[in-house]
């Protein structure tokens, strides 16, 4: 594990400090989508392709440290869009970390080298730069060549400046296990702090729908790279132990997508970080007032491969609470590579999906001309800080 004992401990007191006073849904990472804009066009991205009056949103610092007090759980991710695209960014992470939250900016590293002096080494603090796997792959991945090398460069300057710094690597059909695991093996080298792994969730809108993995080809391609590094123990991981398992096929999780609530300038996004289907004005209507067991796995078609770590990492961590000796028995031995996975939940009685997505536009962009009937001609350089 990546995780640091000091910070494994406070995330473990706020989880039990749920569980004893009888807390049945709680967050565990505040999702923060401070803008949609980006300086890259990933095919598999679902938040690209909005028009640009609700791009060119922001959510301010106020917003951003009222979205933390509200929901109050431990730890921020930040992700977007590209965050360094936001000029406020710098205040927002300063504003979190002296909420004593433990802050992790995701990033595609374009702008790092650019924007690095802005930010101070903190114990609390990781950059985590998006490469989904080697050179080849990961820029056939975001659809421009020398992003991985840009990447590369950025995570050895930010080492060199003492920063915590993690991968987020995203797989997708077509992923190689022997590449996989030689790339977790060149990102060891680096120094990292380690790497968040987790397949591709098919967003419904993003461009590349032919390839993310369905959930029996997620069990045996993580199985097939784990098995390359004694079952993930060569390698560290930002996740938990009982994650990996999961994603071997050796656990069958529900979901838990209060875990990860995600704010975003629509709002508080009904029901998780990876599907759109409503948005709440507060983290308490969210959390109250979301149909939560209409979604999920064997629940609803949009969910039926879905193994993201931002829906079943809280569900993984729970377990580890539950069952201490069993996670200790997978962390001491590693996550099993072969025989029998666990039965999945059936999907025989999921409803089907449906759309949601020009709703939500279409309100979004009259609520944004209601108040500013000049919005959609301002021009935005994705290159700078907008």
């Amino acid at each position: 594990m990546a995780i640091p004992i000091w910070q494994a401990a406070r995330i473990g007191a706020y989880i039990a400090k749920q569980h004893l006073t009888g807390v049945k849904r709680y967050p565990l990472v505040l999702m923060l989508e401070p803008l949609y804009r980006c300086n890259l066009a990933c095919a598999g991205c679902g938040k690209i392709d909005y028009p640009d009056e609700i791009l060119n949103q922001r959510l301010s610092f106020s917003q951003c440290m009222q979205a933390i007090d509200e929901c109050g759980a431990p730890v921020v991710s930040i992700a977007g869009g590209e965050p360094l695209l936001h000029r406020e960014l710098p205040d927002i992470v300063r504003g979190f970390l002296a909420r004593k939250k433990f802050v992790i900016l995701c990033t595609n590293a374009l702008l790092l080298t650019k924007k690095i002096d802005q930010y101070e080494p903190n114990p609390g603090f990781t950059w985590s730069i998006h490469l989904d796997g080697d050179q080849i792959m990961h820029d056939k991945s975001v659809c421009q060549d020398g992003v991985y090398d840009i990447a590369v460069k950025a995570i050895k300057l930010a080492k060199s400046r003492g920063f915590q710094v993690s991968v987020n690597c995203t797989l997708f059909q077509g992923a190689e296990p022997e590449r996989v695991a030689a790339f977790f093996d060149e990102m060891k080298a680096l120094g990292l702090d380690g790497v968040t792994v987790s397949p591709g969730y098919a967003y419904e809108r993003a461009p590349d729908q032919e390839h993310f993995l369905n959930r029996t080809k997620t069990k045996q391609l993580f199985r097939d790279i784990l098995k390359r590094g004694k079952g993930g123990k060569a390698w560290s991981f930002t996740q938990s132990t009982m994650f990996l398992d999961f994603l071997a096929g050796n656990q069958a999780y529900a979901c838990t997508p209060w875990g990860n609530p995600t704010r975003t300038v629509f709002g508080w996004q009904r029901p998780c970080y990876l599907l759109g289907e409503g948005y709440a004005k507060t983290f308490k209507e969210l959390m109250e007032e979301t149909k939560w067991d209409d979604y999920g796995v064997g629940n609803y078609e949009k969910c039926a491969d879905c193994m993201v770590h931002s829906g079943f990492e809280a569900s993984a961590v729970q377990d580890m609470v539950k069952h201490p000796l069993k996670a200790l028995g997978v962390v001491m031995r590693g996550v099993r590579t072969d025989g029998p996975m666990a039965p999945d939940i059936s999907v025989a009685n999921q409803r089907p999906a449906k759309a949601f997505f020009a709703d939500h536009v279409e309100k979004k962009l009259a609520e944004i001309r209601a108040k500013n009937p000049k919005a959609s001609k301002k021009v935005v350089n994705v290159e700078e800080e907008v």
